[in-house]
């Protein structure tokens, strides 16, 4: 047999090290497997005669039932809109002015980033995955305890979210429990998220009168009022319901203020299935339905087609201990449900998914957020709260958690890109040429090779390799490589810091609590 000159054996094994070489680099936005905003709604959970009752009996708590606590502005814009106001103090909407405001409502909406790099369509069913939740408590994985969330872990969790792929944008995951001053919170809340990720954050206001010094910090941080009126990076999360069916007053006129400041706002309803919602998946979805669009018909009477996010966020309820329960099969029903409503009425919205009750991030916790994050996203929920990190039924957020759910998460968006059916992937020529005369296998072909990277998703801590493998490799523990991911991202200074300037005359103008860097 002839031996192969030394200069073909090098020339073949350089062209294999290069074509590893090519592999191993990161793939162009275009060609890989998954990236935010993938196109779901291929799952219904409902018929579409079951999602039309469900819109029709929404309708009819709105115009029979109605809802009550108004504060006298939105009293004011909704029956100038056309809502009657009863003798029992109930704001009633006619099914009319619910359909007229369906077809004014924005169904364009865009949530800017920071650097206009990650900024996330909502139209259709594309679908994102983030964090949100307002924990109060940290989970501390080494030593197996929660203690109270501070600004730092907020900031922290800001930074690591900012270099996970799989993390669309920040809503607020936790609470800072060591700033006692409401004002002083909700602005550190800001600047904590900001100046650790250029990525969509979403906020909350405990008071209508700290909306107007937040938009001063926003204005200083976007460059001018201007500029942040054209690309607004923070949005409003509003519970503006306290369900069963009754306005939150404040959050009401938190909700007024943002839309003057031009802040695009979550309408958020999140009742728990038999406790503040009905006990059936179908109820707690009508009440869900007919608290947001109450809530609608509420923002386009103040600014018609202002950007809003339908936020159907119905929970889940352990009847047997009235404990909230989001890891459960009701809940991502819940949440898939919701979706499908939200296309049918080609809105923006957003619902929760990715909650464990699990106090740890264990198998438990992974069934839990696997199991809701799949669901909604299939079912094309534009905006997926709370996918990543939270425990203990949203008392807890955990670091570590974060960047395992980046990992699940993306694992998910695989699910939601679906099954590509064309020419090249039914692969009928490849089979005949690896059964004909071929290798009889299919690894190593061009159409393998060539396809390894754009239709496969790999894990970056998930352990895949043989048992022998394994124990060669010390039997690494997910966790730690979790904790010593964390501390790797966090030994870097956050690309999205403020520049030395814009920081100083933040801190000259707000009480800052973070420490300098």
């Amino acid at each position: 047999m002839t031996e192969l000159s030394p200069t073909r054996t090098t020339t073949r094994s350089g062209g294999r090290a290069a074509r590893r070489a090519a592999r191993r680099a990161p793939l162009a936005q275009d060609l890989r497997p998954i990236h935010p905003g993938l196109t779901g709604g291929t799952y219904s959970p409902m018929t579409q005669a079951e999602v039309e009752r469900i819109h029709h009996a929404a309708l009819d708590a709105l115009e029979r039932i109605g809802l009550a606590d108004a504060p006298q502005s939105g009293i004011d814009y909704l029956t100038a809109a056309g809502c009657t106001l009863g003798s029992d103090g109930r704001l009633r909407f006619p099914r009319t002015l619910v359909e007229d405001t369906l077809a004014i409502a924005n169904r364009s909406v865009t949530l800017c980033s920071r650097n206009g790099e990650t900024d996330l369509d909502l139209s259709g069913t594309r679908v994102h995955y983030g964090t949100a939740g307002a924990a109060v408590h940290m989970v501390d994985v080494e030593g197996r305890f929660y203690r109270d969330s501070t600004v730092q872990d907020l900031h922290d969790a800001a930074r690591i979210c900012d270099a996970l792929d799989n993390i669309h944008f920040v809503q607020r995951p936790m609470v800072c429990r060591d700033i006692a001053d409401n004002q002083e919170m909700d602005l550190n809340t800001i600047y904590a998220c900001c100046s650790g990720t250029f990525k969509h954050v979403g906020t909350s206001f405990t008071d209508p009168s700290h909306v107007a010094p937040a938009m001063e910090m926003l204005h200083m941080i976007a460059g001018g009022e201007d500029k942040w009126r054209e690309r607004p990076f923070v949005s409003n999360s509003n519970c503006f319901v306290v369900p069963p069916m009754k306005f939150a007053t404040e959050s009401c006129l938190v909700m007024e203020e943002c839309i003057r400041h031009g802040m695009p706002v979550l309408l958020l309803s999140a009742g728990m299935a038999g406790a503040t919602a009905p006990s059936t998946i179908a109820g707690a979805i009508v009440q869900a339905v007919a608290e947001c669009l109450a809530g609608l018909v509420y923002v386009n009477a103040i600014s018609p087609g202002y950007p809003a996010i339908f936020g159907t966020w119905p929970f889940g309820l352990d009847l047997r201990t009235g404990a909230m329960t989001g890891g459960s099969g009701e809940q991502a029903l819940l949440s898939a449900g919701c979706g499908q409503m939200h296309r049918f009425y080609g809105l923006p919205g957003g619902a929760a998914g990715g909650i464990a009750d699990s106090k740890l991030p264990d198998m438990q916790a992974g069934w839990e957020q696997m199991c809701s994050n799949v669901m909604a996203g299939l079912s094309g929920v534009n905006m997926i709260y709370e996918a990543a990190g939270m425990h203990a039924s949203l008392l807890g957020f955990c670091h570590e958690s974060l960047i395992l759910g980046d990992d699940l998460i993306g694992q998910a968006l695989r699910c939601v890109r679906g099954i590509e059916v064309t020419d090249e992937t039914l692969a009928l020529d490849q089979i005949a040429e690896v059964c004909l005369g071929g290798s009889g296998h299919y690894l190593g072909t061009d159409q393998t090779l060539s396809r390894m990277q754009r239709d496969h998703v790999y894990p970056s801590l998930g352990d895949r390799t043989s048992p022998k493998e394994w124990a060669e490799n010390d039997k690494p523990e997910l966790i730690d490589k979790a904790r010593r991911r964390k501390e790797e991202l966090l030994s870097r200074q956050s690309p999205a810091r403020f520049a030395p300037d814009l920081d100083r005359t933040l801190r000259n103008r707000f009480k800052i609590h973070l420490p300098t860097t």
